[in-house]
């Protein structure tokens, strides 16, 4: 008897933990929480939770069922760290899609290595290398931030506006730092700039010091340093202050970063430009900054939004599709996000789901953009200039193409 109520009793402990399991619906985040981007990465992932937490708040998701982000750090710098993580997202923990990677690399090498293989559907709100738009990728792999290709632009009309004609360039020598040297050396001498020097350098070492030396022997006073706020771009700034090299820096999405301004100097910094991904004016964009305002981190912070709208995306995108299952959430995503549809705003999930559930074509409109995705997976965008004033990154508004 005993024995007999033991198995009953162990075979509704299993039925209730099967039930517990199909209450919930997955979708992975895949940031750099260690590593040279570190710093930029957590309130990037609270971006993604705010949405995560709003979904829940609201009635859940698929007829009631909780939305879970479980994380997995790619390290930014590492392609095994990236591939294990994803796979650990894919088979594991059997995720329905995956907000992320941050770094390129690592998108690039969890989207081959695991998600594309696995049928699952990646929006990253950081990969901006051009690099992304050429992944042989059955349209799993979408971002909801603009490529460099338009930053580095940008970045050359910003410069040669302010009448800086001449630059010498370091770039962190992986798909982000070099597609984004090439789009801006590309743009800055077509407006009529020189590129004195572009000199690749690795990331992760102690001393730049001979780079630095090759790049100030130019006689230009303006040094450009497309890299990472915790990692080599840190170094290259600290140790060209260090050496008396250049009187202007420059810097584009990956240095702004407050803790970059602690750990140089708001003296050695002040005054630095940069460039960034921004959100125009729509009206999601105040709805979010709000929203993220209550729930306690920066709602300025460098793909914050990015990161809110890829989650929502992602559940509208589920909710749409009628099910966990990875198979048609590409097509549900680009519906979702396109027009014609009735409009849908961060935070308005209950409306989402009503209108699905009615058989209404929706169009969402997010923190960070429009997010109406090319055949490739992008999204135009805005880009703007930021400097350091203060001991801080500030915004000084858009830079008009």
């Amino acid at each position: 008897m005993k024995k007999r109520v033991l198995v009953t009793a162990v075979a509704a402990s299993a039925l209730a933990l099967a039930g517990a399991a199909q209450a919930e619906v997955k979708i992975g985040f895949l940031g750099g929480f260690t590593g040279p981007i570190e710093s930029l990465t957590p309130p990037i992932y609270e971006g993604a939770q705010l949405a995560v937490q709003q979904i829940n708040e609201q009635g859940g998701i698929l007829g009631g069922q909780q939305l879970v982000m479980p994380s997995g750090d790619t390290t930014c710098a590492d392609a095994s760290a990236a591939t294990n993580a994803a796979d650990r997202m894919v088979n594991t923990e059997q995720v329905t899609a995956i907000v992320g990677a941050l770094c390129t690399g690592a998108t690039i090498a969890a989207a081959n290595n695991a998600a594309i293989p696995g049928g699952v559907v990646m929006v990253s709100p950081a990969s901006t290398a051009p690099a992304v738009s050429e992944l042989d990728d059955n349209d799993l792999v979408f971002r909801t931030v603009p490529s460099d290709a338009f930053q580095g632009e940008m970045l050359a009309k910003l410069l040669l506006d302010q009448g800086i004609e001449e630059v010498a360039v370091t770039y962190v020598n992986n798909d982000y730092g070099r597609g984004l040297a090439d789009a801006f050396g590309e743009a800055f001498e077509a407006g009529g700039g020189l590129v004195a020097e572009n000199l690749a350098h690795e990331d992760g070492r102690a001393d730049y010091r001979s780079e630095l030396g090759s790049l100030s022997a130019t006689g230009t006073e303006t040094l450009v340093v497309l890299a990472y706020a915790d990692g080599s771009g840190q170094t290259v700034l600290r140790q060209a202050y260090e050496g008396g090299m250049f009187t202007q820096y420059v810097g584009a999405d990956g240095m702004v970063g407050d803790r970059l301004v602690e750990a140089v100097g708001a003296d050695v910094l002040e005054g630095m430009i940069a460039t960034r991904p921004g959100s125009p004016d729509l009206p999601g964009t105040e709805i979010f900054n709000e929203a993220a305002e209550a729930a306690g981190f920066d709602p300025s912070a460098v793909f914050a939004a990015q990161a809110y709208d890829a989650a929502f995306l992602l559940a509208l995108a589920i909710e749409q599709n009628g099910s966990a299952e990875r198979a048609g959430l590409a097509e549900a995503l680009r519906s979702v996000s396109s027009a014609p549809g009735e409009m849908v705003l961060p935070g308005e999930w209950e409306k989402a789901v009503e209108l699905i559930a009615a058989g209404t074509e929706i169009n969402y409109e997010g923190a960070s953009g429009s997010h109406e995705f090319d055949e490739n997976g992008d999204v135009p965008g805005v880009v703007v200039e930021m400097a350091v004033e203060g001991g801080a990154f500030v915004s000084r508004g858009f830079i008009e193409p």
